[in-house]
């Protein structure tokens, strides 16, 4: 992985709500926002924003599903020593 990859995997890391989501999602495998909003105790709006940035950073996905984006760790370009982190 190169240096520009890493820096961005991990400042979108370093913040402490995408980290919370992070680890959310570590643990359900696959969440709507809006229940991601619910168990992080965040605002929807600033759950969807961070879900941008993580997904820019290819460190989640999502498929939608009537209406709804369902989000979840792209396990293939996370990097294995970081995911760790969130068990």
């Amino acid at each position: 992985m190169d240096e520009k990859k890493l820096i961005k995997i991990l400042k979108a890391v370093a913040n402490k709500n995408r980290f919370l989501i992070l680890k959310c999602l570590h643990k359900n495998k696959e969440l709507f926002v809006g229940d991601l909003a619910e168990m992080t105790d965040l605002p929807f709006r600033s759950v969807s924003k961070d879900l941008g940035i993580l997904r820019r950073a290819e460190l989640v996905k999502y498929r939608n599903f009537n209406l709804k984006n369902y989000y979840f760790i792209n396990t293939a370009k996370f990097p294995k020593g970081i995911l760790k982190l969130f068990q």
